[in-house]
């Protein structure tokens, strides 16, 4: 595995050695060993797997409390994702970084805890894991606008995305719980 720097040190795009020949693909997509070298010392206890169409937009998401660590990637097209620092006493607070992560690319990007986190598809549709460092807690679950003005993240889509209701509620950053 190789490690890509970010422009938040703390989110890590994290690049697998791929093994290939005329019969497919090897690769690691998870060494503990590996990770704890690249900052990642995390215990995972919970993985997900969604299914979403083009133009579907996920997030910003996170928990308040139960803050959950989350390793993403994508095993089928591709999606933008992006990582929202929500820690008030960090220099980065308010930031966010964002990576096409892939089935071609098998990209994967360590989004710690403290951070909102969501994606965009950008094929027909993606398929999307991540194993989360604490389990889901619905009460404690809080969203971002995804088009905050004060944010301006650039989602690159040209079509109006497909948002959930909670998602099309989301308060703004200003508005936003965010941890110490």
């Amino acid at each position: 595995m190789n490690l890509i720097p970010s422009t938040i040190p703390e989110v890590k795009v994290i690049e697998p050695k791929v093994f290939g020949d005329e019969r497919g693909f090897f690769f690691e997509s998870f060494n503990k060993r590996t990770l704890a070298t690249f900052g990642v010392d995390a215990d995972f206890v919970q993985d997900n797997h969604s299914r979403s169409a083009r133009n579907v937009l996920r997030g910003l998401h996170y928990q308040i409390s139960h803050a959950q660590g989350k390793l993403v990637r994508v095993v089928a097209g591709e999606v933008l994702d992006v990582a929202l620092d929500m820690r008030r006493s960090s220099t980065t607070f308010g930031r966010w970084v964002s990576f096409v992560l892939s089935a071609e690319n098998k990209r994967m990007v360590w989004v710690p805890p403290g951070f909102a986190h969501g994606f965009v598809v950008r094929s027909d549709y993606a398929e999307f894991l991540y194993k989360t460092t604490d389990y889901y807690a619905p009460e404690h679950e809080r969203a971002v606008r995804w088009d905050d003005p004060d944010l301006c993240i650039d989602w690159q889509i040209a079509a109006a995305p497909i948002l959930s209701a909670k998602d099309r509620a989301a308060p703004s950053f200003r508005d936003a719980e965010t941890y110490p």
